[in-house]
């Protein structure tokens, strides 16, 4: 793992890269030539096993998830937000495409996401 100490537009982050993983860690802006911050501890990555049901819930573009609106169990109607994702500071829905029940969450809050990836599975 290590620290850097990146400064973007006047901001200060401190950033944690972890070797192997996709993406690292950022904490919120640090005061400036503050000193690296520990990584805080990963959440875990699913509330159920990733593709538990048969109709994916997919992200109609890349950015990072916002808020999880549904939970595993939750009865869904076509249409209702599952999850949302922000992406270019616009906050997006990924609806549910069929009437169903919500079989896993296959994200957490704060996951970049690329479009396209499935964010949660009905059955």
């Amino acid at each position: 793992m290590k620290n850097y100490t990146i400064t973007v537009n006047g901001n200060v982050y401190d950033v944690v890269v972890e070797e192997g993983q996709t993406a690292g860690v950022v904490s919120a802006p640090a005061a400036p030539k503050a000193a690296p911050k520990a990584a805080p501890a990963a959440a875990p990555k699913a509330q159920a096993s990733a593709g538990a049901g048969s109709i994916k819930v997919e992200s109609g573009a890349a950015g990072k998830v916002f808020k999880i609106e549904k939970q595993v169990g939750a009865a869904v109607k076509k249409g209702d937000a599952v999850v949302i994702i922000e992406a270019m500071k616009m906050e997006i829905p990924c609806v549910a495409p069929a009437d169903g029940t919500v079989a896993s969450i296959d994200v957490n809050v704060g996951d970049a996401i690329e479009a396209g990836a499935c964010l949660a599975t009905l059955n």
